[in-house]
């Protein structure tokens, strides 16, 4: 155990004093999180705010000069300061410039339209708008606005009826949620986490392995730490602990943060803010860097074998850098709609990690899946660290290249 610390300690030293690995470990993770919540929450409640700021241009047809209903909704609307009514242009003209983002719709009333809704009929109505990402909010305004048409003219006609207008309630639905702030923000957000913690505790872990191998046998280092007392296993051990505490301390290091980030953002409200607060307590924290110590031993046990096997550290990036997709793959498919933790995907690796972490910070993990996680994690670290030995015990591999 000794002769492991020591060899423990001496490639720690080795690892803190390579740049690469310190930017991986802990300024990317500590200064990105900060960062992109940063501009993230500032570009989306900016843009929110401009879209909802925005003086629509909509031209509605049959154009001026025209009576009935599309006369009164055209004088209503030219009476909003956030509407701008276009004229002079005909059906196909808006669609084109709908089309070019020059306007935000096409209001058509149906020539017959008041004569149906004078035979008690539904009368049409066509709206021409362009769908995308970033038009959701100004759809939805114009939507709001036909609304009010329609809620208006359902008036006239209930009114004309004699009849009251709540007669057409004839169910009362009472909503209630019953899940928590917590829980949903954890089904909206708390995929993300685990995402980006997986993707960071691999890069953690990368750049140690690849020095401590390849980078060893480049610089014909290992050779002579072959030749000393320790045994192989003592070697691959002591290595080992680096690249797993290293690929932790990312972990914790991300965590911190992505707290600080929230902490320091201006633009969330405040219930949000300490719902999200609530879901990074100790409890939850400490649960998932249980579950990412065998993960990390995972990773640590597959870049250390595939790094034995490069010749150099350019050929063990390039070997290794690929790999960084078969992680993001199942991470990212934690992050769909509708792929929850059972007895099947408590069973995949890292997908597990991802959705335990979920569940965890909802507060919905039950006892017995997470010990399926936990079980099937530390099975794949075990099988993971037998054959990292078988690797690092083969003088073909040791010695290739050289």
């Amino acid at each position: 155990m000794k002769t492991i610390l020591i060899i423990f300690r001496k490639e720690l030293i080795d690892s803190v004093r390579d740049r690469r690995t310190l930017i991986a470990m802990i300024v990317v993770p500590l200064f990105l999180f900060p960062l992109l919540i940063s501009i993230s929450s500032n570009m989306l409640i900016s843009q929110a705010r401009k879209a909802q700021q925005k003086t629509l241009k909509i031209a509605v047809l049959p154009d001026a000069g025209a009576d009935g209903s599309a006369a009164v909704f055209r004088q209503t609307l030219a009476e909003r300061d956030d509407v701008t009514i276009i004229e002079g242009i005909g059906e196909d003209e808006g669609k084109t410039l709908v089309r070019s983002d020059s306007l935000d719709a096409v209001i058509v009333f149906d020539p017959d339209f008041d004569r149906m809704v004078t035979d008690l009929e539904p009368g049409v109505i066509t709206m021409y708008y362009k769908s995308t990402e970033s038009s959701e909010i100004e759809e939805g305004r114009v939507r709001r606005l036909l609304g009010g048409l329609e809620d208006e003219l359902r008036a006239k006609r209930f009114e004309a009826l004699e009849l009251d207008l709540a007669i057409i309630d004839t169910v009362e639905i009472n909503e209630r949620n019953l899940a928590s702030t917590k829980e949903r923000l954890a089904q909206e957000i708390g995929g993300l986490l685990p995402y980006l913690i997986i993707i960071f505790c691999f890069m953690g872990s990368m750049y140690p392995a690849i020095d401590l191998a390849a980078g060893e046998k480049e610089r014909g280092t290992l050779e002579t730490l072959l030749t000393s007392p320790a045994g192989r296993m003592e070697i691959l051990l002591g290595k080992f602990g680096v690249v797993v505490l290293t690929g932790l301390l990312t972990a914790v290091v991300s965590i911190f943060g992505m707290y600080l980030g929230i902490r320091l953002s201006n633009e969330i409200p405040p219930e949000i803010l300490s719902a999200i607060l609530n879901m990074l307590e100790l409890h939850s924290v400490l649960l998932l860097l249980s579950l990412l110590l065998p993960l990390t031993v995972f990773f640590a046990a597959v870049l250390l074998s595939l790094s034995l096997f490069a010749k150099s550290f350019k050929e063990a990036q390039s070997i290794i850098n690929p790999l960084m997709i078969v992680i993001i793959v199942p991470a990212f498919i934690g992050l769909m709609p509708g792929i929850e933790l059972d007895t099947r995907t408590a069973l995949i690796p890292i997908l597990n990690v991802s959705l335990a972490t979920k569940a965890i910070i909802a507060g919905t993990i039950t006892p017995a899946i997470l010990a399926e996680v936990y079980l099937s994690l530390i099975a794949l670290a075990a099988v993971s660290l037998f054959y990292c030995k078988w690797v690092f015990g083969r003088e073909s591999t040791i010695f290739r290249g050289t």
